[in-house]
């Protein structure tokens, strides 16, 4: 097992989902948690702590490089810094090109993509100079292919890959990694809306969630937060130190096809 003791990892938009399953698992590793997310977070901070890392919540709004600047320094005031960062939050938006509205192009460019471009500069130089980090984007099957509708997500999550093989090729000669992890389908809030779309369309829930795995997913079943967990205590592990600038498929099958 990955052992993160006396390590500590910022996962953004970790107070559900994606971002919660992957805290836990750095949690159980002996991690230092810091959460992010808007809302109260006290539920998901006392679940944390059910493991015997230091765990603390910050509220930036990733959409903000600001705010971002002030949860970095956060970090480096209440922890000594980040060691692991995972750029997690994300949004969605479904709409045809000529439609989509200008407001959320924007915001899902400045969540999804420009955030994990300030979040890593200013995390980077706190990792060089402990000489030790590892940086983990969650990216997505639609940074590798189009679906339609989804102009915004697909091109963000493009940018996401392209981000991360620069920032692996300038880290290569030292002990920070930079790498991607692409679902598939997750059942996450975003993906759930997908489906009762579906069933307010007049599709049983059943049928609903079949379909919409059917049309991508080989596997026929959901990635879990908890399998993308373990395969981020991989890339941190000793065994993911020459994983450099990747973008690793975690998707049922999906790109296989």
């Amino acid at each position: 097992m990955t052992t993160l003791n006396g390590k500590t990892a910022l996962v953004t938009g970790s107070t559900s989902g994606i971002g919660l399953g992957i805290a836990l698992s750095l949690a159980k590793a002996g991690a230092n948690l810091i959460l992010n997310g808007f809302g109260d977070a006290s539920a998901v901070v006392a679940q944390v702590q059910a493991f015997d890392g230091k765990v603390g919540h910050h509220p930036a709004d990733v959409s903000d490089p600001a705010q971002i600047a002030d949860m970095l320094a956060y970090a480096e005031r209440e922890f000594g810094g980040v060691d692991i960062l995972v750029n997690n939050a994300g949004i969605q938006h479904v709409a045809a090109v000529e439609d989509f509205p200008v407001e959320r192009w924007d915001s899902i460019i400045a969540i999804n993509l420009s955030s994990v471009f300030h979040s890593t500069r200013l995390s980077l130089p706190g990792m060089k100079a402990k000489g030790w980090g590892r940086i983990v984007n969650i990216a997505s099957v639609h940074g590798q292919v189009g679906s339609v509708g989804k102009a915004a997500y697909v091109a963000a999550k493009h940018g996401v890959i392209g981000l991360t093989k620069v920032v692996g090729l300038e880290t290569a000669t030292s002990n920070v990694t930079c790498n991607a992890i692409c679902p598939g389908w997750v059942l996450t809030p975003l993906v759930q809306k997908q489906i009762d779309d579906r069933v307010a369309n007049g599709v049983d829930p059943q049928q609903a969630q079949h379909d919409l795995l059917a049309e991508k997913q080989p596997s026929l079943e959901f990635v879990t937060p908890s399998q993308l967990g373990e395969l981020v205590l991989f890339l941190c592990s000793e065994a993911g130190a020459q994983v450099r600038g990747a973008a690793w498929n975690i998707d049922g099958g999906w790109l296989a096809q």
